[in-house]
């Protein structure tokens, strides 16, 4: 998941893959995850040993996250910190109106961002702000399976290939275009995962990211006081029902009207439309409320 060997050096989590179009061509004799593993090994010049491990160690590190979220952690506000803990507490109660599968999904989602809020180990996928999306998507539904992580780490590869065709198309960065970019990004890679463990192929896990970015389209990047907490982790758990729903959709044979890489350009332009206010300044959106003024002020932060 890189750039080409002495090209891109720096940015050693990038692919080669740079469109969706490019992405469904490559895989129409191949499977998804060899094209898109081969991809990576010669992009980066690489083995596929080597390439292996890498995702591996990053399945791994995602797994160790989720199991280390401690419900008695708070962030720096205050404001997260222990929703995990209470969304399992109702699901284990058997109250959920979704159902007790899709109700451990949404507490992962919050356990993860909870996670990163309170500064512990995470997995940016693709950022930060977005890491309980994929691990909310993956591990539930691997334990539910039976899969082993072989499958899992195929499914990794896919969802690398969807958030490196949205970076090199429009942008993973909720200060560039707002959150649509980061937790669109991390749901359409999710779905894209997940449709691809379902069964799905190439085209099918292309339309199942673009249903899911156009499912979050315009969604603006407003945390209150500029950190990370509020609304990013609760973003999360709504990122993770979209990815599946989308998922789903592709499977059933459904497909995104608009083509998978216009969604993605309509995705940049929305982005660069958006007022520099909603877009990771803290200044819009809920951070511009009475209550993030004040939470603003409380932390020592000038927001004017």
């Amino acid at each position: 998941m890189t750039g080409k060997c002495g090209r891109r050096k720096e940015r050693e989590t990038d692919m080669a893959i740079e469109s969706l179009a490019s992405l469904m061509e490559a895989c129409k004799e191949k499977d998804p995850f060899e094209a898109i593993l081969e991809d990576d090994c010669l992009d980066r010049g690489v083995s596929r040993e080597s390439s292996l491990r890498r995702m591996h160690a990053l399945y791994a590190s995602m797994r160790r996250s989720a199991a280390g979220y401690d419900p008695g952690l708070r962030s720096q506000s205050g404001l997260v910190g222990g929703d995990g803990a209470k969304m399992r507490a109702y699901v284990s109660a058997g109250k959920s109106v979704c159902g007790t599968y899709i109700g451990r999904v949404i507490a992962l989602a919050l356990e993860m961002g909870e996670c990163n809020a309170c500064m512990k180990c995470i997995v940016a996928a693709p950022t930060a702000g977005s890491c309980g999306v994929l691990p909310a998507v993956l591990l539930p539904y691997q334990e539910r399976e039976g899969l082993d992580d072989s499958a899992m780490i195929r499914a990794l590869y896919v969802a690398g290939a969807i958030g490196q065709a949205i970076a090199a198309k429009a942008s993973i960065a909720g200060a560039s275009g707002g959150c649509q970019a980061e937790i669109g990004t991390a749901s359409a890679m999710g779905a894209a995962a997940l449709c691809y463990l379902g069964g799905g192929d190439a085209q099918a896990l292309c339309h199942a990211a673009a249903i899911s970015i156009k499912s979050l389209l315009g969604l603006v990047c407003d945390p209150v006081a500029g950190l990370v907490e509020v609304p990013c982790v609760k973003r999360n758990a709504a990122g993770a029902m979209i990815a599946m729903s989308s998922a789903d959709m592709a499977l059933a044979g459904i497909r995104s009207a608009v083509p998978p890489d216009e969604v993605i350009l309509a995705m940049r332009d929305v982005g660069n439309k958006m007022d520099v206010s909603l877009r990771e300044t803290g200044l819009g959106g809920v951070a511009g409320t009475p209550f993030g003024l004040r939470m603003a002020e409380k932390m020592g932060l000038n927001r004017e």
